[in-house]
């Protein structure tokens, strides 16, 4: 992984398929998680065939301990691919653009901190056979009860590209979606955002979940959003969605612990979870 950390997210399926999530815990808003930032970046590495799993982990980890030795604030936390290629997605959230230039100060300004990324860097390296990254502007007024939840052991990212010159539709389907989960299915969450660097024209939908359990339990919620959005309004979402998107991935993504650097808050919530004992 290179620093600064990019961002992975895993997105649900907006159309038709359920987002709900049982609530405990929500991370407090002063910390520097997806559910408190308006910036999101995401880093993506595409590991060689045979070198993902323990491998990678094992190589990540440096990264992960030289953050944590060095003291940086500098967050992130990784994502497992279950679905489509082999890859993991680093997350990081920030309040803006001007915090990431500040926290890439910080890490490139420490040249202790810098020798021990590049040395992580070259053996991550031999590991990889393809990367990229982005940047991510949250979009509330296309989200519902968006926000990390405490528990999540698994996020689904859905991928939607939209048709140029179509965003006004774009956005009438979503909030023709979010009324009919708030009627139907109103303890649903998601989070939207719109990508601004790395491409146009996308909007990535992130969701988290604490099961497989849990991912039956939403399917089977769809009916209930159906019925809320009638067949008036399913016979517009039908032609909203038509006309202005393009395409659409859903992917879903294995929380990962051991290749993360998470925010003091997610560690004090879960400690057993985020750093496990040997």
């Amino acid at each position: 992984m290179n620093l600064p950390i990019g961002c992975k997210c895993i997105v649900l399926p907006l159309l038709l398929v359920g987002f709900v999530s049982s609530v405990t815990l929500t991370v407090s808003a002063q910390d520097k998680t997806i559910a408190s930032q308006k910036i999101l970046t995401i880093q993506r590495e595409f590991t060689k065939p045979g070198k993902e799993g323990a491998a990678h982990e094992k190589s990540e980890a440096a990264f992960a301990q030289a953050m944590a030795g060095a003291k940086a604030t500098d967050y992130y936390y990784a994502l497992s691919s279950l679905s489509g290629r082999p890859r993991v997605l680093f997350l990081s959230a920030y309040p803006s653009f001007a915090d990431i230039e500040a926290e890439r100060k910080k890490v490139n300004g420490n040249a202790s901190l810098s020798a021990e990324l590049d040395r992580a860097n070259e053996a991550d390296g031999d590991l990889l056979a393809e990367t990229n990254s982005s940047m991510w502007v949250r979009r509330d007024d296309l989200s519902l009860n968006q926000g990390f939840r405490v528990g999540a052991r698994y996020e689904e990212l859905t991928q939607f590209v939209v048709r140029p010159g179509h965003t006004g539709e774009w956005d009438e389907l979503v909030k023709l979606v979010i009324a009919a989960y708030k009627k139907g299915v109103p303890d649903a969450h998601w989070g939207t955002y719109e990508l601004v660097y790395g491409g146009g024209g996308t909007y990535l939908v992130i969701t988290t979940l604490r099961s497989g359990e849990e991912i039956d339990a939403d399917f089977a919620k769809d009916p209930k959003f159906i019925e809320a959005l009638g067949p008036d309004g399913l016979k517009k979402l039908e032609a909203l969605e038509a006309s202005c998107v393009v395409s659409r991935e859903s992917n879903l993504f294995r929380i990962a612990p051991k290749m993360s650097y998470p925010p003091p808050a997610l560690v004090q919530a879960e400690p057993d979870f985020w750093t496990p004992k040997p």
